[in-house]
C-alpha cells in the first residue's frame, strides 16, 4: 500500500499500539524495543518513544497492555494486522462480523460452530479498508463483541466480562455512554485547541521578536562601528597632536642646549685666548713687558672670570608620557594620554597651613604640601612619592601615623592626630628628598581644657546675691561679699569666667582659682 506505515520500520501496520504520547508503533517494532515480555526478563516500566524521544510510562502489564490503535490502518488504508491473534498480518476479512483475519485465524473462524457460516473474502478485494463501524472483539473473549462499557474500570467490555472479572461493576451499553464520554473528550479537546492557539500566537511573537532582535542587533552593530571608527579617528588625531607636541618640545630643548653650548664655547675660546696670552707673557716676557701689559691682561682675565654661566645643562630630559592623564575632548570623544615635561623639585616644594608648628593632643590637625617643578611652577598633577614621618623627640618609640591624601592637582593634604604631648620632629620627603622647610619641630600641647565655671558679669549677679560665692578673678565687694561686683575692687571691668578669670569666652581654661579663695564657695558659684 502507498499509505502511511509504521513511522519506525516503514513497514505496513501490524497490530499497532498507541503509546501515552499518542504515537503508534507496530508490534514488531515494540518487540525490537524488547518490551513485549521476553522470558526471564523484567518488563520495562517506561520506554523512549522513537518518534518524539519522550519517556512514556507503561501499564503494569507492559506494552502488551497498551491501547490498540484502531485508526492507524485507516490513515491511508495501509495493511492491517489480524484482529484475533494480533500477531500476523490480516489476509482475509469476515463480511459477517467485520473482523480482519490472518490465514491461521481464518481457518479457525470457519471451523467454529458460531462462525462457520460467515462469509469471508480476500482483504485486497474489499474496496473499503477502513475499520470505522466494524465490530471490535474482546481480547479476553475473542468471539464476543465489545458492546458494553464498565464505568468502574473505565473500559469497554463484552457480555462475558460483566459476569466474570467485572461482576457487580456498574456498566451500560457503549451507545448510551458515548455522548457523555465524547462530550468530556470534546471539552478537553477544546481546551487543548485553545492552548494550541495561544502557543501558535506565542510562537508567532517569538518569531517576530527574533526578527526584531536581529534587526536591532544590526542597527546597534552599525552604531558600534560608527562609534569605533570615530573613536579610532579621534585617537589617531590625538596621537598626531601628541607627536607634534613632543617634536616641538624636543626642538625647544635642543635649541636651548644649542644656545647654551654656543655661549659656553665662545666663553671657553675667549678664556683659552686669555690663558694662552697670559702664559706666554709670564713665560717669555721681560719684567718690563709684564708690568706694561699687566693692566690690560688682568682686566681681561677678571672680566672673563666674572662671567656667570650655568654649571649644568640649561634643560633636562624630563619628558614623560602619562597614558592615564585626561586629555579633554578630541573630535567629540574623551581621550587620554598627555606629555609631561615637568619634573618635581623637592627643594622647591612648599608647606602651607595655619599652624604648622603646633597641635593639640587627640585633635585632628593637618597641613598642605604644594609640589613645584625645577622652575618653581606648580606641578598641577598628582602621583608623586610623598612620605611623612612625625616622631617624638624624647620618646623615640612614640610616633604619629599621618595620612597623606593626593588631591590630584599637585597638592597633598597631610593629617594626623597626636596621642602624646611634647616636641616632635616632622620630616616630609618627595622622591626620598626633604622638601623646603623639612625637617621642622612640632609642639603638641595638652588636650584643650574646657571651662568648668560660668561666663558672668560678676559673682553677685550669677549667684543671686550670695555673700559666700567667690570668683577666680579675685574681686570682692564691701559688706562681706567674697565675690566680685561691678565697679568694685578686683573686678576686671568686663564679663569673665568664674573658674579662671579669663575675659575671652572662647578661650582655654587656665585652671583653678587663686590660693586664697575657698574652693568650695567657688564650686558653688560654678554650680549656680
Amino acid at each position: 500500500s502507498s499509505g502511511p506505515r509504521c513511522p519506525v520500520c516503514a513497514e505496513p501496520w501490524v497490530s499497532p499500539r498507541l503509546l501515552p504520547c499518542l504515537h503508534s508503533l507496530c508490534a514488531p517494532c515494540l518487540q525490537r524495543l524488547g518490551t513485549l515480555g521476553e522470558p526471564g526478563r523484567a518488563a520495562a516500566r517506561s520506554v523512549l518513544c522513537p518518534v518524539c524521544d519522550a519517556e512514556v510510562a507503561l501499564p503494569p502489564g507492559g506494552v502488551g497492555q497498551l491501547t490498540p490503535d484502531y485508526l492507524a490502518p485507516s490513515r491511508g488504508g495501509a495493511a492491517v494486522g489480524c484482529d484475533l491473534c494480533a500477531d500476523g498480518a490480516a489476509a482475509r476479512r469476515c463480511l459477517t462480523c467485520g473482523a480482519d483475519l490472518c490465514l491461521f485465524c481464518c481457518q479457525a473462524h470457519r471451523r467454529q460452530k458460531k462462525t462457520a457460516s460467515h462469509a469471508v473474502t480476500e482483504l485486497e478485494n474489499t474496496k473499503d479498508c477502513s475499520q470505522a463501524g466494524k465490530p471490535l472483539f474482546c481480547p479476553s473473549h475473542p468471539t464476543e463483541e465489545l458492546r458494553l462499557f464498565c464505568e468502574q474500570c473505565d473500559q469497554p467490555v463484552c457480555r462475558d466480562c460483566v459476569v466474570d472479572r467485572h461482576r457487580q461493576h456498574p456498566y451500560d451499553f457503549t451507545g448510551n455512554v458515548i455522548h457523555r464520554h465524547g462530550d468530556a473528550l470534546r471539552e478537553l479537546l477544546k481546551s487543548t485547541q485553545q492552548h494550541m492557539g495561544t502557543l501558535e500566537d506565542v510562537l508567532g511573537q517569538i518569531d517576530d521578536m527574533g526578527s526584531a532582535v536581529r534587526s536591532r542587533a544590526e542597527a546597534v552593530a552599525t552604531e558600534i562601528c560608527l562609534f569605533a571608527s570615530g573613536y579610532v579617528k579621534a585617537i589617531e588625531v590625538h596621537r598626531d597632536r601628541l607627536l607634534k607636541q613632543l617634536e616641538d618640545l624636543k626642538v625647544q630643548k635642543e635649541n636651548l642646549l644649542h644656545l647654551q653650548k654656543a655661549q659656553l664655547q665662545q666663553l671657553l675660546l675667549d678664556m683659552r685666548t686669555g690663558v694662552g696670552f697670559t702664559e706666554r707673557l709670564l713665560t717669555s716676557g721681560s719684567d718690563l713687558e709684564i708690568l706694561i701689559t699687566k693692566g690690560v691682561v688682568a682686566s681681561r682675565l677678571a672680566k672673563l672670570n666674572s662671567v656667570a654661566y650655568n654649571t649644568h645643562p640649561s634643560v633636562d630630559d624630563g619628558i614623560q608620557f602619562s597614558p592615564q592623564e585626561r586629555a579633554g575632548q578630541c573630535c567629540g570623544y574623551e581621550v587620554f594620554g598627555a606629555i609631561l615635561n615637568k619634573v618635581v623639585d623637592p627643594a622647591r616644594c612648599t608647606l602651607h597651613g595655619e599652624d604648622l608648628h603646633s597641635a593639640r593632643q587627640h585633635q585632628l590637625t593637618g597641613f598642605t604640601l604644594l609640589c613645584n617643578d625645577t622652575t618653581g611652577e606648580r606641578m598641577g598633577r598628582g602621583g608623586e612619592a610623598v612620605r611623612v614621618t612625625i616622631t617624638h623627640k624624647d620618646k623615640r618609640d612614640c610616633a604619629v601615623k599621618p595620612t597623606v591624601c593626593d588631591n590630584g592637582d599637585g597638592t597633598y593634604h597631610i593629617s594626623y592626630s597626636p596621642e602624646e604631648p611634647g616636641l616632635y620632629a616632622v620630616c616630609i620627603y618627595v622622591k626620598g628628598q626633604h622638601v623646603q622647610g623639612s625637617p621642622f619641630t612640632l609642639m603638641v600641647k595638652n588636650k584643650f581644657r574646657e571651662h568648668q565655671g560660668v561666663f558672668h558679669c560678676c559673682t553677685f549677679c550669677s549667684s543671686g546675691g550670695q555673700k559666700a560665692a567667690r570668683c577666680a578673678c579675685g574681686g570682692t565687694m564691701p559688706g562681706g561679699y567674697q565675690g566680685c561686683g561691678h565697679g568694685h575692687k578686683g573686678h576686671p571691668g568686663c564679663p569673665h569666667w568664674s573658674c579662671c578669670g579669663q575675659v575671652k569666652e572662647s578661650s582655654e581654661c587656665l585652671g583653678g582659682p587663686p590660693s586664697d579663695t575657698s574652693q568650695r564657695s567657688l564650686l558653688r558659684t560654678v554650680a549656680l
